[in-house]
């Protein structure tokens, strides 16, 4: 069961966070596992825990977008996608695309 599956995942990384819990990519790992089983407040909030140790994490801002959008949040959805888009841009990331075309289709 799929469902099972991703609620195991969220355990384990519970435990490694425990002995890491700065860890960027499982604090990041973790909001996908929430997110995937639409605990958006849950996926929100761990999204958050991993801007505060780097403001920087690009893909989370994509993640935060994607959240807020699946709860018509649109403006705040517009605003972690243009955040993102900034710093894509400053960082030259390939991500830039993505960022634009999320916020192509929600200004549209």
């Amino acid at each position: 069961d799929h469902q099972m599956e991703r609620l195991g995942r969220v355990d384990m990384l519970l435990e490694l966070l425990e002995n890491d819990p700065q860890d960027l990519f499982l604090n990041y790992a973790l909001g996908l596992e929430y997110a995937g089983v639409l605990k958006f407040h849950e996926a929100q909030q761990q999204f958050k825990v991993v801007l505060d140790l780097d403001v920087n994490y690009i893909p989370c801002y994509y993640q935060l977008g994607k959240l807020c959008e699946a709860q018509s949040q649109i403006n705040e959805a517009l605003s972690y996608y243009k955040q993102g888009l900034v710093k894509a841009r400053q960082k030259k990331d390939k991500s830039v695309h993505e960022f634009e075309e999320a916020i192509f289709l929600l200004e549209d």
